[in-house]
């Protein structure tokens, strides 16, 4: 059985409130005006991913591309997609301690300069080096603006939308992989090195759109309550959940759980990376994200994010404008089934998602193998058709649950203390098994042809196998009762003890006094 898939809990006050309120999000003004910045600051931020994934699709069907850095191949193709893995790999360590330490919003500017550098740097390479660098700063920027950012929306986000907004938060990586697939669709016949430069240059808008928008995006308020700065946060919760009203019971009752957790979490264990070994509960969890990250790397994806245009060569498919076709209609069908996940899947449990979208990924790679196979003793049109659409299948199976739910796990699954910790050790088997991918799926493509596809075919098992056993289920819970998830019901019921303790003197850092909305807005005016 696995973890946690069996217990049994009432509904917390927090939880009945939400299942109360029956205003939409687009009828409350802040919390809309809320959610409209969190696209292009948070959100928004996995397009850079997505650009960078078609871009260098794109780009190996680009002429002027393919000349200009010596038509690199196995190897050499290997290394120019890794070295973004690469950088991100290295920066991982320092993450944590920026993102904690200085907060998640300068987190995201700090990410965000260091991208907008890579993509001015890659624009204007003029050797195989230079372009290399870009790469390597590329990849080193991005992990600070995605671990604060997943982190935000988790922590700042209204509970009734907080798991749909993260899991937008990935649906966005394919707005930038069709503009890039679009971009390099129309820039591949151009004659001049422009026809790879314009798509380069282009990479820079995301990180743009952040430090634009940034700067009227709050702090995450758990984050201030974790700095003492509890009048600001309370401030925020009360602007953005509750439209003003400082005088709320549900936000009196939501900041009140989270001061109370917080305390709690530095009373179990300190913010330290000794600490994610350290006690049973951050093992298992520790464990677990680091599959995630080798799960959404290795199931396959990487096959298709950067290396199709080598898939089709086997397949019989070489014609450059097809192939920049095929990536362009891939793209914008993960991007209506990713997003359509995205918007749903968050209302399934946590489990059936992943185990249904595990078991349609086995199945659906050993067809495409099984028809690789047939295409490459045979010469079959009918296999290598049915290897497209095996291709097209592949994209909402791995929506559903990779895509869709995995940065909204993360964040559930770990306490605050932990959180940017726990995102960054999963970025970090992320980026450590999509550099090996980069690297050596171009060779074993080369080398090997359909059978290289039987080593996922196996590893997609194994995935079946550990989400049955060890996933817990997180659904329908705030961060705060999912905060001791691993650590049994003597330290929930504590949490539960002090948080009522707490609403019933009225510990809030606004007194009762404050009855006008504009005292709250005031707060996070003036200390934001």
């Amino acid at each position: 059985m696995a973890i946690g898939a069996g217990a049994s809990k009432d509904d917390s006050p927090i939880t009945r409130h939400v299942q109360q309120d029956k205003v939409p999000w687009y009828r409350k003004r802040n919390l809309r005006i809320l959610y409209i910045i969190m696209f292009p600051t948070c959100i928004g931020i996995e397009m850079t991913s997505g650009f960078d994934s078609s871009m260098m699709n794109g780009l190996q069907a680009v002429p002027t591309w393919d000349a200009f850095f010596g038509h690199p191949r196995s190897t050499i193709l290997g290394l120019l997609s890794a070295l973004y893995s690469l950088g991100s790999i290295c920066s991982l360590p320092f993450v944590p301690f920026v993102t904690d330490r200085f907060g998640r919003r300068l987190a995201i500017i700090f990410g965000s300069v260091i991208m907008v550098i890579g993509a001015a740097l890659q624009t204007a390479s003029q050797d195989f080096a230079m372009f290399v660098i870009a790469r390597f700063l590329l990849g080193f920027g991005i992990p600070f603006a995605i671990v604060a950012a997943s982190s935000m929306i988790g922590e700042l986000a209204y509970p009734k939308e907080r798991a749909r907004m993260g899991s937008l938060f990935n649906a966005s990586w394919f707005i930038g992989a069709i503009v890039a697939a679009g971009v390099t669709l129309g820039t591949f016949e151009m004659p001049t090195n422009w026809g790879w430069r314009i798509p380069s240059i282009l990479q820079v808008v995301p990180s743009a759109l952040q430090l634009i928008f940034i700067w009227f995006l709050p702090e995450s308020p758990r984050w201030l309550v974790s700095k003492g700065r509890g009048e600001e946060a309370f401030a925020i919760l009360a602007k953005y959940h509750a439209e003003g009203d400082v005088n709320s019971e549900f936000v009196k009752l939501e900041y009140a759980e989270i001061e109370t957790t917080l305390e709690l979490e530095k009373e179990q264990a300190k913010s330290s990376w000794k600490q994610l070994v350290a006690a049973p509960g951050m093992r298992k969890r520790l464990l677990i994200c680091s599959f995630l990250g080798l799960a959404t790397q290795w199931s396959g994806n990487g096959l298709t994010s950067y290396f199709l245009a080598r898939i089709l060569d086997n397949v019989g498919i070489h014609d450059d404008h097809t192939k920049n076709l095929i990536n362009l209609a891939m793209t914008c069908w993960g991007f209506v089934n990713g997003t359509t996940l995205a918007l749903t899947v968050p209302k399934m449990r946590r489990r059936s998602a992943y185990l249904t979208g595990t078991i349609s990924l086995l199945l659906i790679f050993t067809a495409w193998t099984i028809a690789s196979a047939q295409y490459s003793m045979t010469g079959s049109q009918a296999a290598s058709r049915a290897i497209i659409a095996f291709i097209f299948l592949y994209s909402p199976a791995y929506n559903i649950g990779y895509n869709a739910l995995t940065y909204t796990y993360l964040v559930e699954l770990f306490p605050f203390h932990a959180r940017a910790k726990g995102i960054a050790v999963f970025q970090w088997w992320g980026r450590a098994a999509g550099f090996f991918n980069q690297f050596v799926n171009p060779i074993g493509i080369a080398n090997a042809g359909w059978k290289y596809y039987i080593s996922y075919c196996i590893f997609l098992l194994f995935e079946v196998v550990f989400v049955w056993f060890l996933f817990p289920e997180t659904s329908n819970r705030t961060l705060e009762e999912l905060a001791f998830l691993f650590e049994g019901d003597k330290i929930r019921e504590e949490q539960q003890k002090r948080i009522e303790e707490e609403v019933q003197e009225n510990r809030v850092p606004i007194s009762d006094g404050a009855s006008d909305k504009e005292s709250a807005l005031h707060v996070e005016r003036t200390k934001l």
